[in-house]
C-alpha cells in the first residue's frame, strides 16, 4: 500500500486552456464506510479497483491501494456497487512541478468543479494555479464516496 497525501480545492476560473489532457471517469463503490472505501472506476477504456483507508483527522492523508483491471470486469463489478455513481471529466493541469487533477462533475453532481493535487509530504509547499479557490481538504462532503450517496445537486443552498 502507499500513502496518498493530497489537497482538495474548489475551482474558479479557467482551467481547460491549461489542461494537458482529459479523461472520462465513472465510478461506484462496493464499500464506503468510516474506515475504508472500495471503489470501482472506469477511466475511458480502462478499469480499476481501489481500496482507500480512513483519512487522517485533517483529511490530508490516507492509505491507498489501486490495481488496473479489465474494463469488462469493471463493468461487471459496477453492477454490484452501492446506489449512486460519480460521473466526471478529469483534466490534468501541469503547474510548476505538480499536476492538478481538475474534476468537472456531471449527472447528479453537475455544477461542482474540484481540483486535487498530490504532494510527497504533508508540509510540502507548492504553487497554486490561478483557478484554485477555497481549500476543502478534510471536508467529507467533497469526498467522491460522499458525492455518490449525497449528490451535490441535492445539497441545501
Amino acid at each position: 500500500m502507499s500513502l496518498e497525501i493530497e489537497h482538495k480545492y474548489l475551482v474558479q476560473g479557467d482551467y481547460r486552456s491549461l489542461a494537458a489532457s482529459s479523461t472520462h471517469i465513472v465510478q461506484g463503490y462496493l464499500c464506503r464506510d468510516a474506515d475504508r472505501t472500495v471503489r470501482i472506476r472506469l477511466r475511458d477504456d480502462k478499469g480499476y479497483i481501489t481500496i482507500k483507508g480512513k483519512s487522517t483527522a485533517d483529511g490530508l492523508q490516507r492509505f491507498e491501494w489501486e490495481r488496473e483491471i479489465s474494463a469488462g470486469d469493471a463493468w461487471q463489478l459496477m453492477k454490484l456497487c452501492l446506489p449512486g455513481v460519480v460521473d466526471k471529466r478529469r483534466y490534468l493541469v501541469p503547474w510548476r512541478g505538480h499536476t492538478f487533477e481538475v474534476d468537472e462533475f456531471a449527472g447528479d453532481n453537475a455544477g461542482l468543479v474540484m481540483a486535487e493535487v498530490e504532494v510527497s509530504r504533508a508540509d510540502e509547499d507548492f504553487d497554486k494555479p490561478p483557478f484554485i479557490g477555497k481549500e476543502v481538504t478534510g471536508d467529507e462532503r467533497y469526498y467522491n464516496s460522499y458525492l455518490a450517496r449525497c449528490p451535490y445537486t441535492q445539497w441545501p443552498e
